[in-house]
C-alpha cells in the first residue's frame, strides 16, 4: 500500500531532510502530485554515466533533486508539473572544477556558473563569506555554483607546526587541507618531507584528505607514500612512469592536471586569440583583460624565462595526462582558476579542450569534469544526471560527444533545476 501525502506535507518532509543531502530523500513520498515539479523534454541527453545518450529524454526534477530521468516513453510526467521544451538541445551534468579558487564569493560563483561549472572545490584561501556559501547551499532555490573549500593553504616549517595548522583548519570545518610541495622553479624553499607527512597524518587523524601542490615526479612519489590524497596539478618535470601509476592506483588517488595553469603563464606575451570571443567577453574580469593588453605586461612576459620554462612543462604535462590515463588513472577536470589571468569558467571549457588535444577523448574528458571530479572529492549527490541526486545541468546547442568545442555553445544552465542568470 503507497502511503499517500499531501504536497504541504511533502515540502515540510524535504525541507527537514535536505540538511543531510539529497541522497536520503525517498523519492516516492513526493510523486504524488505535481506540485513544485518540471519536466525538461525533447533532450539529448548526457547523464555522465557509463550509459549511452539518452535520445528525446526526460528529466523530471522536484525541489532542485531529480526524480527520474530517461527516454520520454519511460518517464511519467507528473500533473501539473511545469514543462520546459529542450527538444533539439544536448543535456549534461554540470562541470565540476576539482581545483580552482573563490576570491570574491558572489562574483565568482556567478561566472562559474554562467559557463556551466556548476560546482567548484577551491583549494585555498577562501575567505568567511565562502564558507557561508558553503554552508548555506543544500538548497532547492539554488541558482549559484557549489563551492567547497580548503581554508588557508598550509606552509608550517616544522612537523609541530604542521599539526598545529591543520587542527586549526579542522577547527574552520574546512573540506580539505592543502598544502604546496614545490619550490617555484628553485625560486623558493620547499617544504621537507618531515613536514608534510606531520601534515597528512594529522589530516587523516582528523578525518581529512588533503591535497598536494607540486610538480617534480619525485616528490610525487614521496608524497604518495606518506598518504597524499589528491595530487592537485600536473607532475612536469619528466614523464610519468610505471611507478608512480602503482602508487596512484594503489589507492585510487586523482590527478588533477590543471593544464590552462600552465597555459597562463606564458600566452600573455600577446593578445590571445580567445580575447576576442563573445562567450569570454561576457563574464572576463575587464581589469584582467586591460592589465593583460598592456604592452609592457606582455613585454615582461616574453623576457620571462619562467613562462618559457612553463611552456615546455605544459608539453609534458600533456603527454603524463595520456599516459595517466591510459594507465587507469582517475582524472579529474581542474584549473586553478581564480588568480589574476586564470578566467573563472572560460577557463575550464579550454580545460576540456586541452584534454583532447593531449589524447582524451570527448567523452573521457567530460567525464573528467563530472563523474570523476564528484567521486575524486567524495560528493555523492553531484556529478551524474540520476535519480536522488541535484538538478546541476548545461543544456548544449551542440553535441560535445562529436566535437569537444561544443561545451561553449551554452544555451542555459541549471543549478537545482533552476536557471542561472547569463
Amino acid at each position: 500500500m503507497k502511503l499517500q501525502i499531501s504536497s504541504s506535507t511533502a515540502l515540510g518532509m524535504l525541507a527537514a531532510v535536505l540538511v543531510t543531502g539529497p541522497a536520503v530523500i525517498s523519492l516516492e513520498l513526493f510523486a504524488q502530485t505535481g506540485a513544485g515539479a518540471r519536466a525538461f523534454t525533447g533532450a539529448r541527453v548526457i547523464d555522465g554515466t557509463d550509459r549511452p545518450p539518452i535520445d528525446n529524454a526526460t528529466i523530471v526534477v522536484r525541489d532542485g533533486i531529480i526524480v527520474s530521468v530517461g527516454p520520454a516513453s519511460a518517464v511519467t510526467v507528473p500533473a501539473g508539473a511545469e514543462r520546459i521544451a529542450l527538444t533539439g538541445k544536448t543535456v549534461m551534468p554540470g562541470l565540476i572544477n576539482a581545483h580552482g579558487h573563490v576570491n570574491n564569493t558572489a562574483r565568482d560563483l556567478a561566472t562559474y556558473a554562467a559557463y556551466g561549472v556548476t560546482t567548484v572545490y577551491s583549494l585555498g584561501d577562501e575567505k568567511p563569506e565562502t564558507f557561508t556559501a558553503r554552508d548555506g547551499q543544500n538548497t532547492p532555490t539554488l541558482d549559484r555554483a557549489r563551492v567547497f573549500v580548503a581554508g588557508p593553504v598550509l606552509n608550517p616549517k616544522t612537523p609541530d607546526e604542521a599539526r598545529q595548522l591543520v587542527a586549526k583548519n579542522a577547527d574552520m570545518k574546512v573540506d580539505i587541507i592543502k598544502i604546496r610541495v614545490d619550490d617555484n622553479l628553485g625560486t623558493t624553499p620547499k617544504m621537507e618531507p618531515a613536514v608534510y607527512r606531520a601534515v597528512i597524518d594529522e589530516s587523516h587523524k582528523r578525518k581529512l584528505r588533503t591535497a598536494v601542490h607540486l610538480f617534480y615526479l619525485d616528490d610525487a612519489k614521496s608524497v604518495l607514500e606518506a598518504g597524499a590524497d589528491l595530487i592537485a596539478h600536473s607532475v612536469r618535470d619528466t614523464e610519468v612512469d610505471a611507478g608512480v601509476i602503482a602508487q596512484l592506483k594503489a589507492r585510487n588517488i586523482c590527478v588533477v592536471p590543471t593544464l590552462m595553469r600552465e597555459v597562463s603563464t606564458f600566452a600573455y606575451d600577446q593578445v590571445p586569440n580567445f580575447f576576442s570571443d563573445p562567450l569570454f567577453l561576457k563574464h572576463a574580469d575587464p581589469k584582467w583583460v586591460a592589465d593583460i593588453k598592456e604592452p609592457a605586461a606582455q613585454a615582461k612576459v616574453k623576457a620571462s624565462q619562467s613562462a618559457q620554462r612553463y611552456k615546455a612543462a605544459l608539453e609534458v604535462a600533456n603527454r603524463n595526462l595520456k599516459k595517466l590515463s591510459d594507465g587507469g588513472v582517475r582524472i579529474a577536470m581542474g584549473t586553478d582558476t581564480g588568480p589574476a589571468g586564470r578566467f573563472q569558467g572560460y577557463f575550464e571549457l579550454m580545460e576540456l579542450e586541452m584534454m583532447v588535444k593531449a589524447g582524451l577523448t570527448p567523452k573521457q574528458s567530460i567525464t573528467a569534469a563530472t563523474r570523476n571530479a564528484a567521486a575524486c572529492h567524495n560528493l555523492q549527490d553531484i556529478g551524474t544526471l540520476e535519480s536522488k541526486k541535484w538538478a546541476d545541468f548545461v543544456v548544449l546547442n551542440g553535441d560535445p560527444l562529436t566535437n569537444i568545442s561544443n561545451v561553449r555553445q551554452i544555451d542555459s544552465v541549471y543549478i537545482a533545476g533552476n536557471k542561472v542568470a547569463r
